[in-house]
């Protein structure tokens, strides 16, 4: 009579199981979150510039493309693409050390917050799990 563990691939359930070399199927909780809270950043800047909250036209349009680069980079981060996440990832950054900067000359204490909110999502979003994901 044959072992039944010598027929099946015993793995352990912490490890999850890759069928060839694509990227592991879903998105984290946490990609999602990142994903709509950038996307919400992105929109209030933009209409923010549209509107002349920014001081100076080079400004203003600097933050339009900006704004329009991280849009596009959550749509495809969503999609689960290395673009995507690419321009999130850059976003975060730019962000983080944007409101860094801001807080720098004004000592507005939202602004610490902000930067801190968006580098903690900078380094989750360059942990291994995270880029497992993607294709």
């Amino acid at each position: 009579m044959p072992d039944e563990t010598t027929s099946h691939e015993m793995t352990p359930a912490t490890e999850p199981v890759r069928k060839g070399p694509r990227a592991l199927p879903g998105m984290l909780p946490g990609m999602a979150l990142i994903a709509m809270y950038l996307l919400l950043m992105a929109m209030l800047n933009a209409f923010a510039a549209i509107n002349g909250k920014f001081v100076g036209t080079s400004a203003k349009y600097s933050i339009l493309g900006v704004c329009t680069l991280l849009a596009i980079g959550v749509f495809g981060f969503l999609r689960l693409k290395r673009w995507g996440w690419a321009l999130v990832t850059v976003g975060c950054l730019l962000m983080g050390s944007g409101y860094f900067y801001g807080f720098a000359h004004t000592h507005i204490p939202p602004y610490l917050i902000q930067g801190l909110f968006d580098m903690v999502f900078f380094l989750y979003l360059v942990r291994a799990e995270v880029r497992e994901r993607l294709r």
